[in-house]
């Protein structure tokens, strides 16, 4: 039994908060609760009140802010005076109750309500458009109830709606769109229709389910780019078509459910490739082909494919050594031991060479013994000539190698220009100090080579592209005519030593992604160490932003678009256990197309005393991207240092401000500027006055509150 809770502000001495949930109360509400006018938080939940609700319960008690009156045995319909007044009102829950009757239409007068929740009732006839009025609502719960009729299309307007539940009523009409929800339950109604391609710009959305309704068509292509979503969930519908494999893009997904269905084709192998994905249902389709190898890497805890035409061998694995055979059933040609059906082996048929016949062996009389002898030792001796040829042909080939490489290590030693991986003209030059020092260069992809070069080796200055806190970037031309960005590290002293140098440019240099600066190789000496990446020619973001003019300013759907490069940018270096540490408009690139490349990504890691470094002067342009974690040294940085950067990078973008502006006498924090601004109710203030109005609010909205 809960214990009852009171609050009492000590100056008054009035009741600001009561809680009596969980005590089994029973009787009516009484009136005596419209006394207590300071009232701001009355919870009643899980008890058994009943009787009709008070009309006057919102307009008396004028400060209330929370009202639970969930699972209690209250009935009759919803006092159309009781949205009236509700001044303050901020949460308001009537949930698992036996409220019936229409939702008010007054209830659009509740300008302040954050959370409305009167789900498992009676409720019926149609959502009142009114409720779309709420700018100020978060969260919508009608789930469990007979309403009817189409979803309003205001919806869309609905900037700070992040989750709404639907499901169990007798809705129509078909899935709404342009919406920036984080959860959008529709199951259990009647929509029809297609999944709109537009599904694809839910950026923000972690649950979708509309499940048990009468979606037909195909399951479009753009769902892949919901890079968010969480659950997937479209079960018992009439879907048809293949499974997409752009799902396997969705790399959050933790559950999915598409079954009884109409889908067909084969279980795409990029399912395999959701690190986090947990459940699986495609039963009661008509899926074929194999089911891919790879499933057996996942964190599985069930996987459905009964029901279908899937045939080949169950893989193995910890998963699926114990998986139950009622998820396998009705698979004619699927085998294994889950199904305790042998596979039929596949042995591949012998090949018998007979000089002295013409004729397909498989059409020949049966050989009498002396003749399958004699086949024998032919067989033998044409495999013994094969082995022999090959292995003079390896000899061979490492024999020219040898030579080849005493003929080229001479060349190499007396001439820089000779190296496999050759600067052009003015690039390397040696200054004259140099010494004998040896070199090591090493490009991935292709191969690494050695060289020799002074350790006073300088780099032209007229080619300098720029100068950041690890270092100088210098613009070269390879000899193949291709253009490369040289970064010349200025803090050798603090770099770690060759070995786990060159371990950690190798995680580095094996990151592929195209938004990501390409990183191709590097050059390790004790005092000199060069990395060499693609070159972007775009410049950097930072310059877009701040440094042109209102007419050629990026557009808006050119900043969305840099968000979303950037963010997947990010999501791959997390995925390879990569951290940024220095995430910074300076340090985001674009090519001819505009599309954004991070750079710089993991180089603190090649310092031994990444604390010491990262609050000294050289990092000081990082100043307002800087998660709070970096000026505490006894809390381990983690990737979530990253996301608070990218948070700081998503609102420069959106409002084309500083991180950190100084004034004259004051200092101004883009986060602080922000924060007060949405707090108030003054969001428009945020947004670049370059933009024009020109921008789809409820994007820019969403993508505001998140950053």
């Amino acid at each position: 039994m809960r214990l009852v809770r009171r609050h009492v502000r000590p100056a008054t001495g009035r009741v600001v908060a009561l809680t009596l949930d969980g005590l089994s109360l029973s009787g009516k509400l009484g009136r005596g609760l419209l006394q207590l006018r300071s009232l701001k938080t009355l919870t009643l939940a899980r008890n058994n009140f009943s009787g009709e609700l008070n009309p006057e319960l919102l307009s008396r008690i004028d400060a209330l802010q929370t009202l639970d009156l969930s699972e209690n045995r209250l009935s009759g319909s919803i006092p159309d005076a009781l949205f009236a007044q509700c001044r303050s009102i901020r949460s308001f829950s009537l949930a698992k109750n036996d409220i019936s009757g229409e939702i008010p239409h007054n209830v659009g007068s509740c300008s302040t309500l954050a959370s409305l929740d009167l789900s498992s009732n009676r409720l019926s006839g149609l959502m009142p458009s009114e409720i779309w009025l709420l700018n100020a609502l978060r969260s919508l719960d009608l789930s469990n109830n007979a309403l009817v009729g189409d979803i309003p299309v205001g919806i869309k307007r609905m900037y700070n709606l992040r989750s709404i539940s639907l499901r169990g009523n007798q809705l129509t009409g078909s899935l709404p769109e342009d919406i920036g929800l984080e959860l959008l339950n529709l199951s259990r109604n009647s929509l029809s229709g297609y999944i709109p391609t537009s599904v694809g710009e839910l950026k923000f959305l972690e649950v979708l389910d509309a499940s048990e309704n009468r979606l037909n068509g195909t399951i479009p292509l753009e769902i892949g780019e919901v890079i968010s979503l969480k659950e997937l969930r479209l079960g018992m519908n009439s879907l048809t078509g293949d499974i997409p494999t752009q799902i396997g893009n969705c790399s959050s997904l933790t559950s999915l459910d598409l079954s009884q269905n109409n889908l067909t084709g084969p279980i795409p192998p990029t399912i395999a490739e959701l690190p986090h994905l947990r459940s699986v249902d495609l039963s009661q389709n008509k899926l074929t082909g194999t089911i891919p190898k790879n499933l057996s890497d996942l964190p599985l805890i069930s996987f459905n494919i009964s029901h279908n035409l899937l045939s080949g061998d169950i893989p193995t694995g910890t998963f699926f050594n114990t998986i139950p055979v009622s998820s396998l059933i009705d698979n004619p040609g699927l085998c294994g031991s889950a199904l305790n059906i042998s596979c039929p082996a596949v042995l591949p048929k012998p090949i018998v060479l007979n000089p002295n016949s013409s004729s397909n062996p498989l059409s020949q009389p049966a050989s009498n013994p002396n003749t399958l002898r004699h086949r024998k030792i032919k067989i033998l001796s044409i495999s013994t000539l094969i082995a022999i040829a090959a292995a003079a042909i390896i000899a061979a080939g490492v024999v020219v190698i040898t030579v080849l490489n005493l003929k080229v290590r001479p060349s190499v030693s007396n001439s820089a220009t000779a190296a496999p991986f050759a600067l052009s003209d003015g690039y390397l030059s040696q200054s004259p100090t140099t010494d004998s020092s040896s070199g090591k260069l090493v490009m991935f992809g292709g191969g690494e080579a050695e060289f020799s070069a002074g350790t006073h080796a300088l780099l032209n200055k007229d080619c300098e592209l720029g100068r950041g806190g690890f270092g100088a970037v210098y613009r070269a031309v390879l000899r193949d005519g291709r253009p490369v960005a040289i970064k010349k590290l200025t803090v050798s002293s603090l770099v770690k030593s060759q070995d786990e140098f060159e371990r950690e440019v190798s995680i580095l240099g094996n990151v592929r992604h195209h938004n990501l600066v390409a990183l191709k190789g590097y050059y390790w000496t004790s005092s000199l160490q060069l990395l060499i990446y693609e070159f972007v020619p775009g410049g950097n973001l930072y310059k877009h932003l701040h440094e042109c003019t209102a007419s050629n300013s990026l557009s808006w759907q050119e900043r969305f678009d840099m968000i979303l490069g950037i963010a997947r940018s990010l999501a791959c270096l997390h995925q390879h256990n990569i951290i940024h540490y220095n995430l910074k408009s300076s340090n985001v690139l674009l090519d001819d197309s505009g599309e954004p490349k991070v750079g710089d990504y993991g180089l603190a890691k090649l310092l031994p005393m990444l604390d010491h470094y990262v609050l000294s002067s050289k990092v000081q342009s990082a100043l307002g991207y800087m998660a709070p974690e970096f000026t505490c040294r006894t809390v381990k940085i983690t990737d979530k240092c990253d996301v608070y950067g990218f948070g700081v990078l998503v609102l420069e973008i959106l409002s084309g401000r500083r991180p950190v502006e100084y004034m004259e006498d004051d200092v101004v924090m883009l986060c602080d500027l922000v924060r007060g601004a949405l707090d108030e109710g003054r969001a428009e203030e945020c947004i670049d006055e370059r933009l024009g109005g020109n921008f789809q609010s409820t994007r820019l909205f969403r993508l505001l509150n998140w950053a």
